[in-house]
């Protein structure tokens, strides 16, 4: 049985998703409230790892259970007139809430949904983008202590127009080695989807970032740049330039983490799952 399992997180007292000896992390907070609930050894996939201090609203795992957890989670008391384990009501469903009674009240991490995966599915491989939202006040927004832990502070006043332009500018099928740090013998090509800036009601500006994937600090390396064209120390045309260039330059810093939180993550229909993840794999294995 695999289980889909739908997160939230408060990344600031987290070193990150990934298990870590000695560190507290998302993924080995999660999997010891697993091993609570379910005993065993629990491991969980994720749709995508998170650097320290990320957020996330719209994180996606699965879990495969193996024969004694599913036994366990069929046991487990349902409420009065639950069916089958992939009802509303059901064990599955139903599991969420006991991982969530583990991890207490007022917890940073919250599980919030736990469905029957579809056949095929797999929450890393079958995934075709993901959607990342940044948040900064500048002068002009002025400093909120209430929300801190998710927006970064610029102490500038920055013009979204040219932010705006400047994004757009970078939208497609292109080589992002100047945005990432280097892994070695990862990929830095990335396919960019949609990527602007507006301003909401409080006036904080949110940058909308959507790829099929992304590399290490990427995001925050392209939320940098364009706040140095906010600045006015380049121009919207120049990150494009720096991108096809494949440099460096000493204007664009990667910003903090606690400005960024992982928004969502896109899946194909039921159908195509399984070949979305044969042919994610694959490439993966190609790089």
């Amino acid at each position: 049985m695999r289980i889909r399992l739908d997160l939230s997180y408060d990344g600031t007292h987290f070193r990150g998703w990934a298990r870590q000896p000695g560190l507290r992390t998302v993924q080995g907070t999660l999997e010891s409230a697993l091993g609570r609930v379910l005993r065993g050894d629990p491991r969980v996939v994720v749709a995508g790892r998170t650097d320290a201090g990320v957020h996330a609203t719209g994180q996606v795992a699965h879990l495969d259970l193996d024969p004694a957890q599913e036994e366990r989670l069929a046991a487990a008391r349902a409420p009065r007139g639950a069916a089958s384990p992939g009802t509303t009501h059901g064990p599955v469903a139903q599991l969420a809430r006991r991982i969530n009674g583990v991890l207490g009240a007022y917890a940073d991490l919250a599980v919030r949904a736990t469905t029957l995966a579809p056949a095929g599915f797999d929450a890393r491989f079958s995934a075709v983008w993901r959607r990342y939202v940044y948040r900064i006040a500048d002068r002009a927004t002025g400093y909120d202590p209430l929300e801190r832990h998710r927006t970064t502070s610029v102490r500038s006043h920055l013009d979204e127009e040219r932010m705006d332009a400047a994004a757009r500018s970078l939208i497609g099928l292109h080589d992002f080695a100047a945005y990432c740090k280097p892994r070695e013998e990862a990929t830095t090509i990335r396919t960019l989807l949609d990527f602007g800036w507006r301003r909401d009601a409080d006036g904080v500006l949110i940058a909308d970032v959507r790829a099929d994937a992304f590399c290490h600090s990427m995001v925050r390396a392209l939320v940098g740049g364009c706040v140095a064209v906010g600045e006015g120390r380049l121009d919207p045309g120049d990150l494009a330039a720096i991108r096809d260039r494949g440099g460096k330059v000493p204007e664009i810093h990667v910003l903090a983490a606690r400005g960024l939180t992982l928004a969502e993550v896109g899946y194909p229909s039921d159908d195509l799952l399984a070949a979305r993840a044969e042919q994610t794999r694959a490439r993966r294995e190609a790089e």
